[in-house]
């Protein structure tokens, strides 16, 4: 049972870390938010959401206000 925790706690980590990835990275925010996500969705099965859940939400906000502050696309060329 430890073994399996282990591995859904690894796996909860590694898609937070995507996502975090993602975003450094310039990735559409909409692949960051499913990379939060799914790792909420993992947590969940393994009974994890209580720990992992405010931190989701946290990045999530932040996404949020970094969608906001994002400049528009330019235009394009005449």
């Amino acid at each position: 049972m430890a073994a399996e925790q282990d591995d859904a706690r690894a796996k909860v980590q590694r898609l937070l870390v995507t996502g975090d990835n993602r975003l450094k990275q310039g990735v559409k925010p909409e692949k960051v938010r499913e990379s939060y996500m799914a790792a909420l969705d993992a947590a969940r099965e393994a009974g994890l959401e209580d720990a992992v859940q405010p931190l989701v939400e946290l990045r999530l906000a932040d996404l949020e206000k970094l969608e906001a502050e994002a400049p528009p696309p330019a235009p394009p060329a005449a």
